[in-house]
């Protein structure tokens, strides 16, 4: 993949990594953190949950911040033992280089953290990017995944692109030249359903504005890509959020 700046300025920087700090500041457990030398850059990881907890490693949405997407799945803190890595390439502290997500790079990314960790075979969460690039684990070392959860996940199938270019594309590019909340509210009411926080409503328009946003999808999984992965897996997806799946 290309090389580059994620943040279009350090004043985006640091906005992003309020934004972050805030978010894991107002977590209901205790949140750990570590770095990971991987051969495609320093992974910053937030760890969470009792250490005999059974492993659970977790996903962020693309072009969202980790602890965003931790949050919606704070209580299996309670029970299990979390790995949340800042995916590499997206807002965080992990290396800025963005890696391909239309091969194995991704699998070997994880395997590279689960073996820091001491981790051979891990439960997997996954929300829209997130959960892309758990199939491109499930494609290439499916024997790492013991069972996953799949959440309105990118790489299964493709929307419709006259509603992705009318209902968000537009609008994030009136978005970005009158900075109206009118066309930031439209995105965010059409991605969760009018249901979005205040704070990540905030979050998402600094994204918007500070990051070179990622635009290539993880790869379409093919079923042969599959053939030997058997693991439980909870596929969720939206009715009204068609995206990555089509709606029939």
């Amino acid at each position: 993949m290309g090389k580059g700046a994620l943040y279009k300025s350090e004043e985006g920087r640091e906005f992003i990594a309020w934004h972050y700090e805030r978010y894991v500041d107002s977590m209901p457990f205790d949140v750990e953190r570590r770095y990971v030398d991987t051969s495609y850059g320093k992974t910053h990881v937030l760890v969470a949950g009792p250490s005999e907890g059974k492993p659970v490693f977790i996903f962020q949405g693309g072009n969202c911040i980790n602890p965003m997407t931790l949050s919606w799945f704070s209580p299996l803190a309670g029970k299990y033992r979390i790995y949340a890595p800042d995916t590499i390439g997206h807002p965080g502290y992990s290396a800025e280089d963005r890696i391909s997500a239309k091969d194995h790079s991704f699998a070997q990314w994880i395997e590279e953290l689960m073996n820091d960790f001491h981790i051979n075979r891990s439960a997997f969460v996954g929300s829209s990017y997130g959960a892309g690039v758990i199939l491109r684990l499930a494609a290439f070392l499916p024997e790492k995944i013991a069972c996953s959860v799949l959440v309105s996940p990118a790489g299964i199938g493709v929307g419709s692109k006259v509603k992705m270019i009318k209902d968000i594309l537009l609008p994030l590019v009136l978005f970005h030249v009158t900075s109206s909340e009118k066309f930031l509210n439209k995105i965010t009411d059409i991605m969760s359903d009018h249901t979005v926080k205040e704070i990540d409503k905030r979050i998402i328009a600094d994204i918007f504005r500070y990051i070179k946003l990622e635009q290539e999808m993880p790869k379409l999984t093919e079923k042969k890509e599959l053939t030997n992965y058997d693991s439980p897996t909870l596929l969720i997806a939206g009715k009204k959020i068609s995206f990555f799946l089509k709606a029939d």
